[in-house]
C-alpha cells in the first residue's frame, strides 16, 4: 500500500470548502419545490462554477431533466441524484496502485508544476512504503533548485529512506535517474521514487528532459518506469486539465494524485478529470501529515463533495 486508508471523517472535513459552496448555492436556487427550466439553468452554472466542467454539468442536468423535469423534489433529493451521477463518472477511475514483487525495482516518476506537491507526495509515499519494510530509494532528479534538494533530503531522512542526488548543480537530470537505478539493482531495493524538477507544460525543452528521464530508464530496463504520476494541485482548477493533457502526450500518464484538497473549493476538479481523461485515481491529499495522503474512494468523495 503506497498510501493512507481513506478517512471518512478527514474527507469530509477537509472537503468543506467545496461542498459549503455546492450546497450553499443549491439551498439558494429551491425558492420552489417544482424542477422547472430556471431551477436546471441555476443547477448547471453551480456546477460549472465548482469546477465540475461545463460538458460534464450540461450531462448531468440534462440525466436531471430526463428523470424530474416539473416533478416536485426537494434539495436533499438533487444532492442525492447529483451524488449518484458524479459517483457514476469517478467510479471508473478509483484504483489501488499496487507494486509488481516479481520486477524490482519498480520505477515511479512524480510528475508535475512546481508548487503541486511532488516532492511532499514522495515523502509520503517513501515512508508509507518503509512502514511496510520496502527497501526504498529516492533520486533527487531536481538538480537545478538546491532548495528541491534540500527538501526531498529531509523527506528522504524522515522518511528513514537512502537518496541519490546530483553530483553538482545543474547536473543531467537524467544520468541523476540512471546512477539510481544502477544502484537501486544492484542493491536489490524494492523501490526506486524518481522527484522531478517542477516543469510549466508550456516550456519544450524541460518536457524534453523529463522524455530523456524516461527512455533513460528504459534503455536499462525496457519495462521502465512502471508509474508515471502526475501530481495536481486541486487549487488550479481547470488548469489541472491542460496540465494532464500535455504530460500525458510526453510521457504517458499511468495514474493521478490529487493534493491540496484541504485548501481549495475547486473539489470538482476530479468529476473533469475522470470524465475527459478516464485516468486511474490513486490518491488525494487532504492535510499535511503522512497519513493525509489517502487512497481515493469514489464513493465517500462523491457524498462529501456534495455535503450528503
Amino acid at each position: 500500500m503506497l498510501f493512507g486508508l481513506f478517512s471518512k471523517s478527514k474527507i469530509s472535513d477537509q472537503l468543506k470548502s467545496s461542498s459549503n459552496k455546492i450546497s450553499s448555492a443549491i439551498a439558494q436556487i429551491f425558492t420552489h419545490k417544482k424542477l422547472d427550466a430556471q431551477m436546471l439553468e441555476e443547477l448547471e452554472d453551480t456546477l460549472v462554477l465548482s469546477d465540475i466542467g461545463a460538458e460534464v454539468s450540461a450531462d448531468i442536468i440534462a440525466n436531471l431533466k430526463a428523470q424530474k423535469f416539473e416533478k416536485n423534489i426537494d434539495e436533499i433529493e438533487v444532492k442525492k441524484f447529483l451524488v449518484g451521477e458524479i459517483e457514476k463518472i469517478l467510479k471508473p477511475c478509483e484504483s489501488k496502485l499496487k507494486l509488481d514483487e516479481s520486477s524490482k525495482p519498480q520505477v515511479i516518476i512524480f510528475n508535475g508544476v512546481n508548487g503541486a506537491g511532488k516532492t511532499t507526495t514522495i515523502g509520503k509515499v517513501a515512508a508509507n512504503l518503509k512502514n511496510q519494510n520496502k527497501k526504498v530509494l529516492i533520486a533527487a532528479c531536481d538538480t537545478f533548485r538546491a532548495a528541491a534538494s534540500e527538501q526531498i533530503v529531509v523527506w528522504a531522512k524522515r522518511a528513514g529512506c537512502e537518496i541519490i542526488q546530483a553530483q553538482k548543480t545543474g547536473e543531467d537530470p537524467a544520468a541523476v535517474a540512471h546512477r539510481a537505478f544502477d544502484f537501486a539493482r544492484k542493491n536489490n531495493f524494492d523501490v526506486l521514487l524518481v522527484d522531478t524538477a517542477g516543469r510549466l507544460q508550456n516550456k519544450q525543452n524541460l518536457m524534453d528532459e523529463l522524455k530523456k528521464i524516461n527512455s533513460v530508464l528504459k534503455k536499462i530496463d525496457a519495462t521502465a518506469p512502471h508509474q508515471n504520476l502526475l501530481i495536481l494541485d486541486a487549487t488550479t482548477g481547470q488548469n489541472a486539465r491542460n496540465q494532464l493533457e500535455v504530460f500525458d502526450q510526453i510521457v504517458g500518464i499511468t495514474g493521478l494524485v490529487i493534493t491540496k484538497l484541504d485548501g481549495s473549493a475547486k473539489g470538482g476538479i476530479l468529476v473533469a478529470l475522470a470524465q475527459r481523461f478516464k485516468k486511474p485515481i490513486y490518491a488525494i491529499g487532504v492535510g499535511e501529515k503522512i497519513e493525509d495522503l489517502q487512497e481515493f474512494d469514489a464513493t465517500i468523495f462523491a457524498r462529501n463533495l456534495l455535503g450528503v
